[in-house]
């Protein structure tokens, strides 16, 4: 059996991603679950989607949809953009597609169409890019874009006292659905760390590769990681979200 392996969000740094690769010593029999935000960052955005489809075709890979995944197909769909997406990422993303033919293109609005908003495995354990609200479930989510948008999940589970007993009434009612959630969106680097960070049942992988962090990806079942160099140092001619 192989491990089954997390990713955090990439943002373009096709460089960090084929280093943790590397150091991971990722195998066919390794199962890669990608938390979403492939692009927006570095300049490697629309290379590192060529080069997610050709791991799909070799690798066991689960893809979830970040936000800014779903901005860029809707650049790319609608040919309209907010300024503000613009400023976070996009205009690096913009460039990297300009230097791609129409099927390539093609292939990637089928690879944005087909990603994941969660993912549950057999061991009640959820993957998605942000989180949910319904008390129930995402399943019974009202409005899916919170799956690449929420950050309430992780503030909640932040902000919970590791202390406080799951039977309190007080305990955060969606923190007892699964035994383990799985985000990225919100970097560890805003509260001065660049490592996956637990908090009660939450694990948060994105460990700020836009910014000055490094890419990683980690072994759930053992919790060993590894990591990238701090991606702007991959990229030195280059800003990404900085």
């Amino acid at each position: 059996m192989g491990r089954i392996l997390v990713i955090g969000d990439i943002h373009g740094a096709l460089t960090a991603l084929e280093q943790i690769l590397e150091r991971a010593k990722v195998t066919r029999d390794d199962t890669l679950i990608f938390l979403g935000d492939y692009v927006d960052g570095w300049s490697h955005s629309a290379p590192l989607v060529s080069f997610l489809i050709k791991l799909k075709a070799s690798h066991n890979c689960i893809f979830i949809k970040g936000n800014h995944d779903e901005l860029c197909y809707t650049w790319l769909t609608q040919h309209t953009h907010n300024p503000e997406w613009v400023q976070h990422g996009g205009q690096a993303t913009m460039d990297s597609y300009a230097k791609l033919s129409q099927e390539e293109i093609n292939a990637h609005l089928s690879f944005y169409e087909t990603l994941n908003n969660y993912h549950i495995d057999t061991h009640n354990r959820l993957f998605l890019h942000a989180g949910f609200t319904n008390l129930h479930g995402p399943h019974r989510e009202y409005f899916s874009e919170l799956f690449y948008w929420d950050r309430t999940l992780w503030e909640t589970a932040l902000a919970t006292d590791p202390n406080l007993k799951k039977t309190d009434p007080k305990y955060p009612k969606r923190m007892l659905l699964f035994d383990e959630i799985y985000i990225g969106h919100t970097p560890v680097t805003r509260i001065n760390q660049t490592t996956p960070i637990q908090a009660i049942c939450v694990w948060n992988m994105d460990t700020g590769a836009a910014f000055k962090g490094p890419l990683t990806i980690m072994d759930i079942n053992t919790k060993e990681f590894w990591q990238s160099d701090p991606v702007y140092q991959l990229y030195p001619h280059e800003n990404g979200r900085n």
